[in-house]
Protein backbone atom coordinates (compact mmCIF):
# COMPACT_ATOMS: atom_id res chain seq x y z
CA UNK A 1 0.00 0.00 0.00
CA UNK A 2 1.14 3.40 -0.93
CA UNK A 3 2.60 5.06 2.55
CA UNK A 4 0.64 8.37 1.68
CA UNK A 5 -2.79 6.75 0.88
CA UNK A 6 -5.29 7.05 3.45
CA UNK A 7 -5.91 4.46 5.67
CA UNK A 8 -8.69 1.92 4.31
CA UNK A 9 -12.26 2.12 5.00
CA UNK A 10 -12.38 -1.42 6.46
CA UNK A 11 -9.28 -1.23 8.42
CA UNK A 12 -11.19 -1.33 11.98
CA UNK A 13 -12.92 -4.74 10.59
CA UNK A 14 -9.09 -5.82 11.33
CA UNK A 15 -9.11 -5.92 14.86
CA UNK A 16 -11.59 -8.25 16.59
CA UNK A 17 -11.51 -7.01 19.53
CA UNK A 18 -12.77 -3.19 18.33
CA UNK A 19 -15.89 -3.93 16.78
CA UNK A 20 -18.07 -0.95 18.40
CA UNK A 21 -16.25 -0.59 21.07
CA UNK A 22 -14.51 2.93 21.73
CA UNK A 23 -11.21 1.75 22.65
CA UNK A 24 -9.22 5.05 22.55
CA UNK A 25 -6.03 3.90 24.99
CA UNK A 26 -3.91 2.62 22.83
CA UNK A 27 -0.92 4.31 24.70
CA UNK A 28 -1.32 1.83 27.42
CA UNK A 29 -1.82 -1.23 24.78
CA UNK A 30 -2.84 -1.28 21.36
CA UNK A 31 -5.62 -3.74 20.11
CA UNK A 32 -4.27 -6.75 17.73
CA UNK A 33 -4.92 -7.21 14.00
CA UNK A 34 -5.59 -10.25 13.00
CA UNK A 35 -2.69 -11.09 11.08
CA UNK A 36 -0.69 -10.53 14.49
CA UNK A 37 -2.85 -12.83 16.19
CA UNK A 38 -2.70 -15.19 13.55
CA UNK A 39 0.81 -15.17 13.47
CA UNK A 40 1.43 -16.07 17.13
CA UNK A 41 -1.49 -19.00 16.71
CA UNK A 42 1.01 -20.59 13.99
CA UNK A 43 3.66 -19.90 16.59
CA UNK A 44 2.34 -21.50 19.33
CA UNK A 45 0.37 -23.87 17.03
CA UNK A 46 2.04 -25.76 13.91
CA UNK A 47 5.30 -23.95 14.09
CA UNK A 48 5.89 -24.38 18.05
CA UNK A 49 9.67 -25.54 18.44
CA UNK A 50 12.26 -24.11 20.61
CA UNK A 51 14.96 -21.91 19.06
CA UNK A 52 18.74 -22.31 18.96
CA UNK A 53 19.25 -25.79 20.77
CA UNK A 54 17.35 -28.33 18.86
CA UNK A 55 18.31 -29.48 15.33
CA UNK A 56 15.70 -31.35 14.11
CA UNK A 57 14.45 -29.34 11.01
CA UNK A 58 11.15 -27.49 12.80
CA UNK A 59 13.58 -26.00 15.57
CA UNK A 60 15.88 -24.37 12.67
CA UNK A 61 12.76 -23.58 10.81
CA UNK A 62 11.75 -21.44 14.04
CA UNK A 63 14.96 -20.19 14.94
CA UNK A 64 15.04 -18.64 11.40
CA UNK A 65 11.74 -17.19 12.07
CA UNK A 66 13.13 -15.71 15.36
CA UNK A 67 16.18 -14.26 14.36
CA UNK A 68 14.48 -13.16 10.90
CA UNK A 69 11.90 -11.47 13.66
CA UNK A 70 14.66 -9.56 14.98
CA UNK A 71 15.62 -7.97 11.46
CA UNK A 72 12.24 -7.27 10.72
CA UNK A 73 12.25 -5.18 14.30
CA UNK A 74 15.61 -3.57 13.38
CA UNK A 75 14.65 -2.28 9.84
CA UNK A 76 11.82 -0.87 11.63
CA UNK A 77 13.73 0.79 13.65
CA UNK A 78 16.53 1.99 10.93
CA UNK A 79 19.01 -0.41 12.37
CA UNK A 80 20.60 -3.62 11.34
CA UNK A 81 19.95 -6.58 13.25
CA UNK A 82 23.08 -7.43 15.42
CA UNK A 83 22.18 -3.92 17.16
CA UNK A 84 18.67 -5.24 18.45
CA UNK A 85 18.34 -6.80 21.58
CA UNK A 86 14.73 -8.17 22.79
CA UNK A 87 13.76 -7.77 26.18
CA UNK A 88 10.59 -8.05 27.59
CA UNK A 89 9.57 -4.37 27.23
CA UNK A 90 10.96 -1.17 27.04
CA UNK A 91 11.07 -1.11 30.66
CA UNK A 92 13.69 -3.89 30.74
CA UNK A 93 15.11 -2.26 27.95
CA UNK A 94 15.92 0.90 29.68
CA UNK A 95 16.89 -1.22 32.71
CA UNK A 96 19.66 -2.99 30.68
CA UNK A 97 21.47 -0.05 29.22
CA UNK A 98 21.69 1.50 33.03
CA UNK A 99 22.59 -1.65 34.84
CA UNK A 100 25.14 -2.49 31.87
CA UNK A 101 26.31 0.37 29.79
CA UNK A 102 25.26 2.58 32.82
CA UNK A 103 27.68 0.76 35.37
CA UNK A 104 30.57 1.39 33.00
CA UNK A 105 30.06 4.44 32.73
CA UNK A 106 28.66 6.37 35.26
CA UNK A 107 30.53 7.18 38.49
CA UNK A 108 30.56 9.16 41.88
CA UNK A 109 30.36 12.69 40.86
CA UNK A 110 28.80 12.39 37.24
CA UNK A 111 25.04 13.17 36.15
CA UNK A 112 22.48 11.80 34.44
CA UNK A 113 19.83 14.04 32.55
CA UNK A 114 16.56 13.34 32.71
CA UNK A 115 13.23 15.45 31.84
CA UNK A 116 10.25 15.92 34.59
CA UNK A 117 7.38 14.54 31.83
CA UNK A 118 9.58 11.19 31.79
CA UNK A 119 7.40 7.84 32.38
CA UNK A 120 8.52 6.25 35.44
CA UNK A 121 10.05 3.75 33.86
CA UNK A 122 12.83 6.58 32.01
CA UNK A 123 13.21 7.66 35.59
CA UNK A 124 13.67 4.45 38.52
CA UNK A 125 16.44 2.89 36.73
CA UNK A 126 18.36 5.68 36.32
CA UNK A 127 17.76 6.83 39.95
CA UNK A 128 18.70 2.99 41.45
CA UNK A 129 22.15 3.67 38.94
CA UNK A 130 22.82 7.16 40.43
CA UNK A 131 22.08 5.71 44.43
CA UNK A 132 24.21 2.45 43.51
CA UNK A 133 27.50 4.78 41.82
CA UNK A 134 26.93 7.91 43.88
CA UNK A 135 25.85 9.95 40.98
CA UNK A 136 23.42 12.60 40.27
CA UNK A 137 19.88 12.77 38.67
CA UNK A 138 19.30 16.62 36.78
CA UNK A 139 16.05 16.88 35.31
CA UNK A 140 15.02 19.74 32.49
CA UNK A 141 11.68 21.26 33.09
CA UNK A 142 8.49 20.90 30.58
CA UNK A 143 7.17 23.91 29.05
CA UNK A 144 3.57 25.22 29.35
CA UNK A 145 2.37 23.13 26.48
CA UNK A 146 3.74 20.11 27.23
CA UNK A 147 6.81 20.25 25.88
CA UNK A 148 10.42 19.61 27.26
CA UNK A 149 12.27 22.83 27.38
CA UNK A 150 14.94 22.60 25.60
CA UNK A 151 16.67 25.89 26.87
CA UNK A 152 16.50 24.48 30.18
CA UNK A 153 17.97 21.07 29.29
CA UNK A 154 20.44 23.54 27.50
CA UNK A 155 21.36 24.61 30.96
CA UNK A 156 21.83 21.10 32.99
CA UNK A 157 23.96 20.07 30.26
CA UNK A 158 27.84 19.85 31.06
CA UNK A 159 30.66 17.62 31.43
CA UNK A 160 29.82 15.51 33.89
CA UNK A 161 26.61 14.39 32.32
CA UNK A 162 27.30 10.98 30.82
CA UNK A 163 23.68 9.79 29.93
CA UNK A 164 20.85 12.04 28.40
CA UNK A 165 17.54 10.00 28.68
CA UNK A 166 14.31 11.19 27.33
CA UNK A 167 10.44 10.74 26.11
CA UNK A 168 10.66 10.62 21.99
CA UNK A 169 7.15 11.32 22.29
CA UNK A 170 5.49 11.41 25.85
CA UNK A 171 2.63 9.41 26.58
CA UNK A 172 0.39 12.45 28.35
CA UNK A 173 0.79 15.10 26.36
CA UNK A 174 1.46 13.57 22.88
CA UNK A 175 4.50 16.10 22.34
CA UNK A 176 7.25 15.26 19.91
CA UNK A 177 10.99 15.67 21.10
CA UNK A 178 13.00 17.69 18.56
CA UNK A 179 15.88 14.44 18.95
CA UNK A 180 18.39 15.29 16.24
CA UNK A 181 18.62 18.98 18.48
CA UNK A 182 18.91 17.02 21.80
CA UNK A 183 21.15 14.77 20.00
CA UNK A 184 23.70 17.54 18.85
CA UNK A 185 23.89 18.86 22.19
CA UNK A 186 24.46 15.83 23.99
CA UNK A 187 27.27 14.79 21.46
CA UNK A 188 28.76 18.30 22.38
CA UNK A 189 29.42 17.39 26.06
CA UNK A 190 30.15 13.95 25.28
CA UNK A 191 27.11 12.26 26.27
CA UNK A 192 25.43 9.16 24.85
CA UNK A 193 21.55 9.56 24.71
CA UNK A 194 18.87 7.04 24.82
CA UNK A 195 15.22 7.80 23.32
CA UNK A 196 11.82 6.20 24.87
CA UNK A 197 10.50 5.12 21.55
CA UNK A 198 7.36 3.47 23.27
CA UNK A 199 4.73 6.28 21.89
CA UNK A 200 6.42 7.24 18.50
CA UNK A 201 6.92 3.73 17.77
CA UNK A 202 3.47 3.02 16.63
CA UNK A 203 2.84 6.16 15.30
CA UNK A 204 5.53 7.75 13.38
CA UNK A 205 8.40 6.82 11.04
CA UNK A 206 11.35 6.22 12.94
CA UNK A 207 15.19 6.40 11.59
CA UNK A 208 17.50 5.55 14.39
CA UNK A 209 20.09 7.04 12.37
CA UNK A 210 18.87 10.18 11.73
CA UNK A 211 17.57 11.01 14.91
CA UNK A 212 21.10 10.86 16.14
CA UNK A 213 20.19 8.90 19.42
CA UNK A 214 23.04 5.93 20.99
CA UNK A 215 19.94 3.85 22.33
CA UNK A 216 16.22 3.27 21.50
CA UNK A 217 13.52 1.78 23.13
CA UNK A 218 10.36 0.32 22.30
CA UNK A 219 7.52 -2.13 22.98
CA UNK A 220 5.56 -4.36 20.85
CA UNK A 221 2.75 -4.32 22.98
CA UNK A 222 2.16 -0.49 22.17
CA UNK A 223 2.88 -1.09 18.27
CA UNK A 224 -0.24 -3.87 18.00
CA UNK A 225 2.30 -6.57 19.02
CA UNK A 226 2.01 -8.94 22.39
CA UNK A 227 2.71 -8.43 25.57
CA UNK A 228 6.19 -10.14 27.20
CA UNK A 229 8.44 -8.18 24.90
CA UNK A 230 10.12 -5.44 23.69
CA UNK A 231 13.17 -4.12 21.78
CA UNK A 232 16.77 -2.30 22.48
CA UNK A 233 18.25 -0.89 19.55
CA UNK A 234 21.82 0.18 20.14
CA UNK A 235 24.59 2.38 17.86
CA UNK A 236 27.02 -0.58 16.52
CA UNK A 237 29.93 -1.20 18.80
CA UNK A 238 28.09 -0.15 21.90
CA UNK A 239 26.48 -3.41 22.60
CA UNK A 240 29.93 -5.40 22.18
CA UNK A 241 31.52 -3.45 24.73
CA UNK A 242 28.72 -3.56 27.04
CA UNK A 243 28.76 -6.70 30.27
CA UNK A 244 26.26 -9.09 30.09
CA UNK A 245 23.14 -8.21 32.18
CA UNK A 246 21.89 -11.53 33.25
CA UNK A 247 23.11 -14.75 33.48
CA UNK A 248 21.79 -18.25 32.55
CA UNK A 249 21.03 -20.30 29.12
CA UNK A 250 21.72 -19.07 25.60
CA UNK A 251 23.95 -16.22 26.94
CA UNK A 252 27.05 -18.10 27.20
CA UNK A 253 29.57 -19.21 24.72
CA UNK A 254 31.33 -21.75 27.46
CA UNK A 255 30.75 -22.28 31.07
CA UNK A 256 33.28 -24.00 33.73
CA UNK A 257 33.55 -24.53 37.28
CA UNK A 258 37.14 -24.54 36.67
CA UNK A 259 38.37 -21.87 34.38
CA UNK A 260 35.00 -19.32 34.34
CA UNK A 261 32.37 -18.74 32.03
CA UNK A 262 32.57 -16.80 28.34
CA UNK A 263 29.62 -15.11 27.29
CA UNK A 264 28.31 -14.97 23.36
CA UNK A 265 28.49 -11.96 21.52
CA UNK A 266 25.76 -9.38 21.38
CA UNK A 267 22.95 -8.91 21.35
CA UNK A 268 22.71 -13.07 22.31
CA UNK A 269 24.40 -12.65 25.40
CA UNK A 270 22.09 -10.27 26.72
CA UNK A 271 18.79 -12.71 26.10
CA UNK A 272 19.65 -15.31 29.30
CA UNK A 273 16.92 -17.99 28.96
CA UNK A 274 14.78 -19.68 27.03
CA UNK A 275 13.60 -16.44 24.90
CA UNK A 276 9.71 -15.08 24.15
CA UNK A 277 9.92 -16.79 20.75
CA UNK A 278 6.07 -16.86 19.49
CA UNK A 279 6.34 -12.78 20.93
CA UNK A 280 9.49 -12.10 18.61
CA UNK A 281 7.93 -13.58 15.82
CA UNK A 282 4.48 -11.69 16.66
CA UNK A 283 6.42 -8.36 17.07
CA UNK A 284 7.76 -8.96 13.81
CA UNK A 285 4.47 -9.68 12.67
CA UNK A 286 3.11 -6.60 13.97
CA UNK A 287 5.81 -4.18 12.39
CA UNK A 288 4.75 -5.71 9.38
CA UNK A 289 1.30 -4.57 9.31
CA UNK A 290 2.12 -1.10 10.47
CA UNK A 291 4.65 -1.09 7.15
CA UNK A 292 1.64 -2.64 5.48
CA UNK A 293 -0.54 0.26 6.47
CA UNK A 294 2.13 2.85 6.14
CA UNK A 295 3.52 4.90 8.97
CA UNK A 296 2.67 8.19 7.23
CA UNK A 297 -0.88 6.88 6.56
CA UNK A 298 -0.95 6.02 10.83
CA UNK A 299 0.20 9.08 11.61
CA UNK A 300 -1.74 11.44 9.43
CA UNK A 301 -4.72 9.75 10.26
CA UNK A 302 -4.16 9.94 13.85
CA UNK A 303 -3.31 13.50 14.11
CA UNK A 304 -6.53 14.52 12.28
CA UNK A 305 -8.40 12.91 15.13
CA UNK A 306 -6.50 14.41 17.90
CA UNK A 307 -7.28 17.45 16.20
CA UNK A 308 -10.76 16.86 15.86
CA UNK A 309 -10.86 16.10 19.13
CA UNK A 310 -8.83 18.89 20.64
CA UNK A 311 -10.89 21.26 18.26
CA UNK A 312 -14.32 19.81 20.19
CA UNK A 313 -12.64 20.14 24.14
CA UNK A 314 -11.98 23.73 23.26
CA UNK A 315 -15.48 24.53 22.18
CA UNK A 316 -16.10 23.74 25.87
CA UNK A 317 -16.15 26.08 28.99
CA UNK A 318 -15.72 23.46 31.06
CA UNK A 319 -12.64 21.66 30.16
CA UNK A 320 -8.53 22.16 30.52
CA UNK A 321 -6.85 20.76 27.73
CA UNK A 322 -2.65 20.13 28.34
CA UNK A 323 0.00 19.21 25.45
CA UNK A 324 0.54 21.17 22.44
CA UNK A 325 -1.82 21.83 19.36
CA UNK A 326 0.51 19.31 17.61
CA UNK A 327 -0.15 16.52 19.63
CA UNK A 328 0.46 13.19 18.12
CA UNK A 329 -1.78 10.47 18.61
CA UNK A 330 -2.85 11.49 22.15
CA UNK A 331 -5.39 14.14 23.93
CA UNK A 332 -4.82 15.03 27.78
CA UNK A 333 -7.86 16.59 29.63
CA UNK A 334 -9.86 17.80 32.65
CA UNK A 335 -13.09 18.64 33.01
CA UNK A 336 -13.62 21.72 35.97
CA UNK A 337 -15.25 19.93 39.39
CA UNK A 338 -14.83 16.50 38.17
CA UNK A 339 -12.27 13.91 39.08
CA UNK A 340 -10.73 11.84 35.95
CA UNK A 341 -11.72 8.68 37.35
CA UNK A 342 -15.36 10.07 37.51
CA UNK A 343 -15.09 10.85 34.20
CA UNK A 344 -13.43 7.67 32.71
CA UNK A 345 -16.31 6.03 34.59
CA UNK A 346 -19.12 7.49 33.46
CA UNK A 347 -17.48 7.05 29.49
CA UNK A 348 -17.12 3.48 30.26
CA UNK A 349 -21.09 3.78 30.64
CA UNK A 350 -21.54 4.60 26.95
CA UNK A 351 -19.08 2.65 25.38
CA UNK A 352 -15.89 4.64 25.29
CA UNK A 353 -12.56 3.24 27.03
CA UNK A 354 -9.91 6.22 28.12
CA UNK A 355 -6.99 5.80 30.74
CA UNK A 356 -7.62 7.94 33.73
CA UNK A 357 -5.24 8.43 36.23
CA UNK A 358 -1.03 9.87 37.17
CA UNK A 359 -0.12 7.64 33.95
CA UNK A 360 2.98 7.06 34.99
CA UNK A 361 4.18 10.25 35.41
CA UNK A 362 3.57 11.47 38.58
CA UNK A 363 6.41 14.31 38.47
CA UNK A 364 4.59 15.88 35.08
CA UNK A 365 1.37 15.59 37.24
CA UNK A 366 2.79 18.31 39.85
CA UNK A 367 4.45 20.09 37.08
CA UNK A 368 0.54 20.45 35.56
CA UNK A 369 -0.41 20.84 39.33
CA UNK A 370 -2.92 18.26 39.08
CA UNK A 371 -3.35 14.65 40.77
CA UNK A 372 -4.67 12.99 37.33
CA UNK A 373 -5.96 13.62 33.61
CA UNK A 374 -8.39 11.94 31.40
CA UNK A 375 -6.16 10.43 28.51
CA UNK A 376 -7.91 9.86 25.03
CA UNK A 377 -5.01 7.92 22.61
CA UNK A 378 -5.95 6.91 19.28
CA UNK A 379 -4.90 4.05 16.96
CA UNK A 380 -4.85 3.06 13.27
CA UNK A 381 -8.69 1.80 13.60
CA UNK A 382 -9.66 5.05 14.91
CA UNK A 383 -12.38 6.96 13.80
CA UNK A 384 -14.29 10.26 13.78
CA UNK A 385 -17.07 8.22 15.27
CA UNK A 386 -14.55 7.43 18.14
CA UNK A 387 -14.51 10.82 19.05
CA UNK A 388 -18.19 11.98 18.43
CA UNK A 389 -18.51 8.91 21.18
CA UNK A 390 -15.83 10.41 23.36
CA UNK A 391 -17.14 14.16 23.08
CA UNK A 392 -21.30 13.01 23.60
CA UNK A 393 -20.02 10.86 26.45
CA UNK A 394 -18.85 14.26 28.12
CA UNK A 395 -22.29 15.52 27.74
CA UNK A 396 -23.75 12.84 30.17
CA UNK A 397 -21.19 13.55 32.41
CA UNK A 398 -21.63 17.28 32.93
CA UNK A 399 -25.54 16.11 33.43
CA UNK A 400 -24.61 14.38 36.44
CA UNK A 401 -22.60 16.27 37.76
CA UNK A 402 -24.18 19.36 36.93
Amino acid sequence: MNVHAPIPADLRAQFPGVGEWHYLDSAATAQKPRAVIEAIARGYGEDYATVHRGVYDRSANMTRAYEAARATVARFLGGAAGEVVFTRGATEAINLVAASWGRDHVGAGDAILLSRLEHHSNIVPWQMLAQAVGAEIRVAEVREDGQIDLDSLRDRLDGRVKIVALSHLSNVTGALLDAPAVAAMAREVGAAFLLDGCQAAPRLPLDVAALGCDFYVASAHKMYGPTGIGALWAKAGLLDAMPPYQGGGSMIDRVSFEEGTTYAPAPTRFEAGTPHIVGAIGFGAACDWIEGVGREAIAAHENALVAATREGLRARNDIALYGPADAHGIVSFNMDGVHAHDVATILDDVGVAVRAGHHCCQPLMDRLGVPATVRASFAAHSDMGDVEALLDGLEKVKRIFG
